[in-house]
């Protein structure tokens, strides 16, 4: 198991770094955090090459995100109003590598527009699958709803509903560890990648589980989660610029 040589990065509730030159631009909306608590080793195998679990009191989280992307676009250009808005579900785990930096590793990301998946697979290396998802929402319930097609598990699915709660003014330092994360670990064409990104400080609301019934945990690989959920938050969301990879013989992304 590889080990990290430097002290984690602080959980900060704001970037600690700018983006000026953005690889990507996008919008994460109305999301639903549902994260249950992991032994470390469960998932230390399924990580990228170059992290470990990162962990909190002693233990790592698997996450799923349920959300809508809106407008993902390249560089300044204005972000795709069709191809580049969609509904999107992740399985995520909690990462950190040997310079110290927190992120996260995605296991899978349900999408519904096959173009954007096809071009995250093919360029990006991420888990990208074609799915049917709707989001819709009643006063103060959303609901999200994903089967995936291509390119399998055929079938996997997810229906999560929540209800919103009061505006969380103070996160917790458990709040803060799960939605505070300022880059994703990633293998490209057999080579650890890190990619900043940075955002807003999260408007984060309470919200309580109504319904969960899924198989993309499994379907990455994961143990099935059946009991209660760690936490359950949600968002109306935030702005996102994603930086590009760094440099050969840079940690930084600059």
């Amino acid at each position: 198991m590889p080990t990290t040589s430097l002290t984690p990065e602080p959980v900060l509730p704001e970037p600690a770094h700018a983006t000026p030159r953005p690889l990507l631009t996008q919008s994460w909306l109305d999301l639903a955090f549902v994260h249950w608590a992991v032994d470390p080793a469960e998932v230390s195998p399924l990580l990228p090459a170059g992290t470990v679990p990162d962990t909190f009191d002693g233990a790592t989280y698997v996450g799923l995100v349920a959300f809508r992307m809106h407008r993902v676009g390249w560089f300044r250009l204005p972000g795709v109003p069709y191809l580049g808005t969609f509904p999107e579900t992740n399985v995520r785990l909690y990462t950190v590598d040997a310079h110290g930096r927190r992120g996260v590793a995605f296991r899978s990301l349900d999408a519904s527009r096959l173009i954007p998946v096809a071009i995250a697979r093919t360029f990006f290396r991420l888990p990208y699958l074609w799915s049917r998802m709707s989001v819709s929402r009643d006063a103060d319930t959303i609901s999200y709803h994903s089967r995936r097609r291509w390119p399998g598990p055929r079938g996997a699915h997810s229906r999560v509903t929540i209800r919103l709660g009061e505006k969380i003014e103070e996160p917790t330092a458990l709040e803060h560890f799960l939605t505070a994360r300022w880059g994703m670990h990633n293998s490209l064409f057999g080579q650890p990648v890190y990619l900043r990104n940075t955002h807003p400080r999260w408007p984060l609301h309470r919200a309580e589980l109504l319904e969960c019934h899924e198989s993309l945990v499994t379907a990455a690989g994961l143990p099935e989660q059946n009991g209660t959920p760690a936490s359950v938050l949600y968002s109306p969301g935030v702005a996102v610029r994603f930086g590009r990879p760094p440099r050969p013989g840079r940690a930084d992304g600059a």
